[in-house]
């Protein structure tokens, strides 16, 4: 069997899928990374980075690329006397390399280690992690006092000042790890003899998506049938029973085999013709005047920005609405914060003003509602206006849903799957910087950064405006198109 290095996150990916290390080591360009995973990443790394703020006087390992001179940083700081406290502390045993988020050498000699995750929980991919650490740490001989794993604590509330005391949770895991430790050199051995192989069929499943999304997702896929099931609503559970039954084209599922709204989809998709049910004419003609056609984006970033505000709780800082009048007129209305202070108020305040006291909001499926609540909690004494709005509110997804099907579409109703089958001359295509919610937040924090140049700022701030009023511009087109008015 070949001597094949393995990083703590390459086994990470081979306990995940042997087929997912393989392509990683021998079809990297096959891989594609999500938007949701690049965002995690970045999460990741601000959560690491708070977390050695927690430790005052520990040192960085640096040499990112160059693993020999962290390796030996990281012996060079052992062999001093004395307590020390390391962030990326490099190791490797047999073949098999780690870096430690934070590595403690008590006075006595012994070692804690803690692993940070961006997660509010412990999870069982964390547990192996830690026991992977703790097995190379042991094979060198460093004597392992306590194992933990530094997790968010959702219900810190920041008080500003950069003060993130309370932050993390370090959960004891160290009897865990010591459990899964004798796995650890059996994977070793198992993945090894993996790349030693030819690419394993290894079929789809639960696996592709547990714990992370796996990148090679649509390579796993391979060819597909000119119809693919994979276009149907059901998800991946549909999907995978399906091609279990054999069935990989649509056009050779039987009857009986689909629920009732899956079944008009393959109906529509084989005829080629989109279909718009009368229903959802009816359903949107008894909706008074004006029309307030609202879309809100939000941040609930792992590390909060601004005081009284909790990890991952959702902030709302921008809305669009466009108002349409019975003539077709309309208007439009807007609001993005400054960054200065907490956005919910002037969120609320700014919304309040611009709904008026009468007419239906729309919205495309029941987010707004949430944040609308979320609002009322940040903003008490604004209860009564913003429940008014929320009475007010109309849901267009499930009138959608329910009446218009585009072969297009490929079993996705959101509103970035409808637009294109009912105005081609709007396109989330055409914008930059912002072409999907999660960017929004990400720009949104980096216009906030202060190291984000006023032209810089400038530019985040007119591609966030152009996303959000796209958001709304798209809804007033889509009930337009429901009720046959173009």
């Amino acid at each position: 069997m070949s001597m094949h290095y393995l990083s703590k996150s390459k086994l990470i990916s081979g306990w995940q899928c042997g087929k997912r290390l393989w392509l990683e080591k021998y079809q990297p360009d096959a891989a594609i990374i999500s938007a949701r995973t690049q965002a995690a990443f970045a999460t990741g790394n601000q959560v690491g980075a708070v977390a050695q703020q927690q430790f005052p006087g520990g040192v960085l390992i640096e040499h990112d690329t160059e693993l020999s001179a962290a390796l030996q940083e990281t012996a060079d700081r052992l062999a001093e006397p004395g307590p020390v406290t390391l962030f990326e502390a490099t190791f490797k045993a047999d073949g098999v390399l780690i870096r430690a988020d934070v590595l403690i050498r008590e006075r006595e000699g012994r070692v804690q280690l803690i692993e940070v995750k961006s997660a509010t929980a412990v999870k069982d991919y964390h547990l192996q992690d830690c026991a992977i650490q703790l097995w190379v740490l042991e094979q060198l001989g460093l004597e392992v006092a306590r194992v933990e794993v530094g997790h968010i604590n959702n219900q810190f509330v920041y008080p500003g000042g950069g003060d993130y005391e309370g932050l993390f949770i370090y959960a004891d895991v160290t009897a865990e790890a010591r459990q899964l430790q004798p796995t650890v050199p059996r994977l070793v051995a198992e993945l090894r003899a993996v790349l030693d192989g030819p690419e394993p069929e290894i079929p789809m499943g639960a696996h592709c998506t547990t714990p992370f999304d796996c990148p090679f997702i649509e390579y796993c896929k391979g060819p597909q049938a000119e119809l693919p099931v994979a276009w149907l609503p059901g998800g991946r559970t549909l999907h995978a029973r399906l091609e279990r039954d054999g069935y990989r084209d649509m056009r050779d599922i039987p009857p009986g085999q689909l629920g009732d709204t899956a079944e008009w989809c393959r109906a529509v998709t084989v005829a080629g013709v989109p279909d718009l049910r009368p229903g959802a004419a009816a359903a949107l003609r008894p909706l008074g005047w004006p029309r307030y056609y609202l879309d809100f984006e939000t941040l609930g970033p792992a590390v909060p920005v601004f005081a009284g505000t909790r990890p991952y709780s959702p902030q709302a800082f921008q809305w669009s609405c466009h108002v349409e009048h019975a003539d077709g007129t309309l208007t439009h209305h807007e609001f993005l914060a400054d960054g200065s202070t907490a956005p919910m108020r002037a969120c609320a305040q700014s919304l309040i003003q611009a709904l008026g006291d009468t007419g239906p909001v729309l919205m495309y499926t029941s987010y707004e509602d949430s944040v609308l609540q979320r609002l009322i909690e940040s903003c008490p004494d604004l209860e009564p206006p913003l429940q008014a709005i929320r009475a007010r509110l109309f849901d267009l997804h499930p009138v959608t849903k329910r009446h218009y099907y585009h072969p297009d579409m490929h079993g996705s109703w959101s509103i970035k799957a409808v637009l294109p089958t009912i105005a081609a001359d709007l396109s989330y295509a055409d914008l930059q910087e912002v072409t999907v919610g999660t960017d929004a937040e990400v720009k949104f924090l980096e216009m906030l950064d202060p190291a984000t140049g006023a032209e810089r700022r400038e530019v985040l701030r007119e591609a966030l405006l152009r996303y959000c009023k796209l958001d709304t511009e798209a809804m007033v087109r889509l009930a337009r198109f429901l009720e046959g008015r173009g």
